[in-house]
């Protein structure tokens, strides 16, 4: 397919600018944290002295692992029901005596998935739109599905309304699309939901795609173990500084993959300290005192109530970001958050997203509520902080309800800023001097411009 190299050096310009963004971000964090500077040594030493292997294992003892050669439908599978985000990529041709090197490929994550499902019906609805599909390579079913995600009201209504038979007939004859458009186009458009996850199953390309053909391309951070004695503080910096949102734990020698610690982990082990000295100096204090929130309310992306969901996906693909709130009004006043996991429920229970191209952000939010899918406090619900609310009280919100961010309100339930689980990390730590270089094993420098 001719347009996938220039996605794919596309994506490598992307991660090349990765640690300049990064620098970029640390020193906005640190010119806004408002934490004393011994108080932030104090704590930067401490962190440098504990091992990572004093971190708590993964809670089923041992870490989840999606071999390369899986299907990409099948990987979503795993990762949702095992409720992770996530997972280590495994070589399946490694030998068994393999260091982690040539064993581990990378980190397969739904983000990933999500930008390659989005970017490939958008190939494909460019190349039948064109005439071109036969030599794009495009397998029959893809536009009647996948092209209406993608493009959705923003598309042509020809490619948009393409029931699955038709993309085909216009595959195979290499004809422009709107030679073939058929009566019951816009009723099997509507029922894009029910189609959605058997063409990833079924239909190719994507029923042959694996997950080690769209590790590279689509990945939104690199593979960066630590070794068991590496410092919490490593840790910590990748997980902050560095964007990443898991760190997989090796043991020198051996090939196994020992832990995998996430941010959420990590957030979750900082409120087990409540009641040490250092933490509750810091916890207590109001967030605003703290120069939280780091991101400013010109800085929140959102999304209206009544835009399409589609939107709202394509927006956190964008932004390479991995959730929105939900706002109505001018003064976008917040009623509701919805994240990248959320895509579970398209691709697990289609059925209950009928007409999904003309759906709602609001009314997606609305069958997650009343679907048997719906348990607990659900990422589509607008939890919210004043900005004097404490640090301690916003990161139990932020591991009591599972959540990945939580929304700082005025007044008028106005967003007026975002806490994120990587924000609070940072206000923990800061980067000493060379840390890396005296800290860590491995090339990170080099690793993370990969």
């Amino acid at each position: 397919m001719p347009l996938v190299p220039n996605m794919a050096q596309e994506q490598e310009f992307r991660t090349s600018n990765s640690l300049s963004k990064c620098e970029t971000y640390f020193e906005i964090i640190q010119s806004r944290k408002k934490l004393p500077q011994s108080l932030q040594e104090t704590l930067t030493d401490a962190f440098a002295k504990i091992p990572v292997s004093s971190f708590p294992e993964v809670p089923s003892g041992k870490v989840i692992e999606i071999l390369a050669d899986t299907p990409v439908g099948e990987a979503v599978k795993i990762l949702s029901e095992s409720n992770i985000l996530a997972a280590p990529v495994k070589d399946p041709d490694a030998v068994t005596s393999s260091d982690w090197r040539s064993k581990y490929l990378g980190i397969i994550d739904y983000s990933a998935i999500i930008l390659w499902v989005l970017e490939s019906a958008e190939l494909a609805a460019a190349a039948i739109s064109t005439g071109t599909a036969t030599a794009a390579g495009v397998g029959a079913g893809t536009v009647g599905a996948l092209g209406a995600l993608a493009l959705g009201m923003t598309g042509p209504a020809a490619i948009a309304g393409l029931t699955a038979a038709a993309a085909g007939a216009a595959l195979v004859g290499g004809i422009a699309a709107d030679n073939v458009m058929a009566n019951d186009a816009p009723q099997a458009a509507d029922d894009l939901g029910e189609d959605f996850y058997k063409v990833i199953l079924e239909e190719e390309p994507f029923k042959s795609t694996t997950v080690k053909s769209i590790l590279t391309s689509y990945r939104w951070a690199p593979f960066v173990p630590v070794g068991k004695e590496s410092a919490m503080l490593t840790v910590l910096l990748l997980l902050s500084k560095y964007r990443l949102r898991n760190v997989p734990v090796i043991e020198p020698g051996k090939p196994d993959m020992v832990n995998f610690i996430t941010q959420s982990a990590v957030v979750k082990g900082l409120e087990r300290c409540k009641g040490r000295d250092w933490f509750d100096c810091i916890a207590e204090k109001c967030i605003s005192d703290l120069g939280l929130p780091f991101m400013s309310t010109a800085e929140v992306i959102s999304i209206q109530s009544n835009e399409l969901i589609l939107e709202a996906f394509k927006k956190m693909r964008d932004n390479k970001i991995g959730g929105l709130p939900v706002v109505e009004g001018p003064r976008k006043s917040i009623v509701g958050n919805v994240s990248i996991r959320d895509i579970r429920y398209l691709l697990l229970r289609p059925e209950m997203f009928t007409n999904f191209r003309k759906l709602t952000v609001m009314d997606f939010m609305n069958k997650i509520v009343s679907s048997s899918l719906q348990t607990g406090n659900g990422s589509h619900q607008p939890i919210t902080c004043k900005p004097d609310a404490t640090m301690q009280s916003v990161i139990h919100t932020l591991t009591s309800q599972s959540i990945h961010r939580i929304h700082v309100v005025d007044g008028q339930n106005e967003v007026v800023g975002v806490i994120t689980l990587r924000d609070v990390i940072s206000c923990f730590v800061t980067e000493p001097p060379y840390h890396f270089d005296d800290y860590y094993g491995f090339a990170v420098k080099e690793m993370l411009s990969q």
